[in-house]
């Protein structure tokens, strides 16, 4: 018995009282609730014996007796207290035997509620550890999702129940893990950090750990030649061989999401380097020198989702909307993980989303033209303009791209693809054409898909960005050739 409990805990215990006793074992609680059981057999259905079980539970619970047996047809059951309380209350050890009862039976349960107890206990504490974790990790994930959406204020209230406090400056870093790893990398960055930084397990990813750390200036050598301070996403990087760490340029907490979206793209660079580790380059956000052109047309794009009124109490309203749009770009199909949402509540939304802006959010080019305008519409302050001053008429999309800023920003990068020659843009401005759907992309390249996932994958290097896994480069790869013909 005491083997069993170690080894298998209750639920092996019960199978084997079970076999002894040519019956059914469980454990109940005083209203006769069935906590675990084993399976019933065709001689003993579970269903009755544990109809019979709580029962008799009920019956000790009025009499208030400590043990008990009730007696039905040809079959009696016997009910013990075990040892250990279990949450708060009186837990129950039933079986429910043959008549006559196996002789003997009754001193083996008295000795079995022992080692039972202590292994019921053990599972109850588990079980509620679990729980604990569960709870923290959820609302790790809610703030996330709130300083991703820019709710600020919110995102600190619900952060003030967990620890540590949320860093202001930060940096974004996301971990990815190997199979099955991603709680002991949670615990190597939460000693490595000395509790200063925030780690969320990913809701969309399930082998990646996003880390909001205090941004701080790099580490650099010490008198001793080695590196003093080593930045935490560099230490992980050290500490587990097979993971790869994408890190983000410095931002205020305002920006986390464009800085997970700079960490993902740095997660792709880095999948290919001997160190598995790369950082963010420097590079303007398109959303940050469209200038007042671009945030009249950005508000005139999403004015009819920002002011929608839902017909009913329980329809989506205008910020659902918005925040359900802006992770389906960002994440495609699995928003719906993101969001806890069902597939077809998500299509639903989708289709109510592009009646209101009379687009088809099927088409790459829309696709394209919304991630900029929520971007524009999320952008600081200081780069939106003041809609008191700024009376201009609103322009189209093709008339802020031919802006001065958005031109520098497309040269900027597009001029990563010259070393690698015309291939490159052509595979890219066929991919984009093609919805960015890898099949119609290799038929009309004449080669195999696995073929065209390849030189996409080698673009990732060179361009420093993710293409094949959300969130993507390809709003800003569209954008920006977009912005080249235009010119041409």
């Amino acid at each position: 018995m005491y083997r069993l409990a170690r080894t298998g805990g209750s639920p092996d215990l019960l199978r084997w009282l079970a076999r002894r006793a040519d019956g059914w074992a469980g454990l109940l609680d005083g209203d006769g609730t069935v906590l675990q059981a084993v399976t019933g057999t065709a001689r003993w259905p579970g269903q009755d014996a544990a109809g019979l079980a709580s029962r008799a539970a009920r019956e000790l619970t009025v009499r208030g007796a400590r043990a008990y047996s009730l007696e039905t047809g040809g079959r009696t059951a016997l009910l013990l207290p075990l040892d250990s309380a279990s949450e708060g209350r009186d837990t129950l050890l039933a079986v429910v035997a043959p008549r006559p009862v196996p002789a003997g039976l009754a001193t083996l349960l008295a000795d079995a509620t022992m080692p039972l107890g202590l292994a019921w206990a053990a599972e109850t504490v588990e079980r509620k550890r679990r729980r604990v974790d569960l709870a923290e990790f959820r609302g790790r994930e809610a703030v996330l999702h709130l300083l991703m959406t820019g709710q600020l204020s919110i995102a600190h209230q619900v952060a003030g129940a967990l620890r540590p406090k949320l860093p202001d400056p930060v940096r974004v870093c996301v971990v990815e893990c190997s199979g099955g790893q991603r709680d002991e990398v949670a615990r190597i960055c939460a000693d490595a950090s000395g509790g200063r930084t925030w780690i969320v397990r990913c809701p969309v990813y399930a082998r990646h750990l996003i880390l909001i750390m205090p941004a701080g200036p790099e580490a650099g050598p010490g008198p001793d030649g080695h590196r003093e301070d080593t930045p935490l996403d560099r230490t992980v990087a050290d500490l587990v061989a097979d993971c790869v760490v994408g890190v983000s340029e410095d931002v205020p907490l305002t920006d986390t999401a464009a800085a997970y979206r700079q960490a993902f793209h740095a997660l792709a660079v880095a999948r290919g380097l001997p160190d598995r580790h790369a950082r963010f380059g420097s590079a303007p956000e398109p959303a940050l020198v469209v200038g007042a052109a671009g945030a009249r047309w950005a508000d005139a794009l999403l004015a009819p989702l920002l002011t929608h009124l839902p017909r009913r109490s329980q329809d989506p309203g205008s910020q659902e909307l918005a925040a359900t749009l802006a992770s389906w770009l960002a994440f495609s199909s699995h928003a719906t993980q993101h969001l806890k949402i069902h597939r077809n509540t998500l299509a639903a939304r989708l289709k109510l989303i592009g009646e209101l802006l009379g687009l088809d959010l099927t088409r790459l080019g829309d696709q394209a033209a919304l991630d900029l305008a929520l971007c524009v519409r999320a952008a600081p302050a200081s780069h939106r303009a003041d809609p008191r001053r700024d009376h201009g008429a609103v322009p189209d999309l093709d008339e802020v791209l031919c802006g001065p800023g958005i031109q520098d920003w497309a040269a900027q990068q597009l001029r990563q693809l010259a070393p690698v020659g015309r291939t490159a843009e052509e595979t890219l401005r066929t991919w984009l054409r093609c919805e960015a759907q890898l099949g119609p992309t290799a038929a009309e390249l004449g080669i195999s898909v696995p073929g065209a996932r390849k030189r996409l994958v080698r673009l990732e290097s060179v361009l420093h960005r993710s293409l094949l896994q959300t969130p993507s480069a390809r709003y800003d790869l569209w954008m920006a050739f977009r912005a080249a013909d235009l010119v041409a």
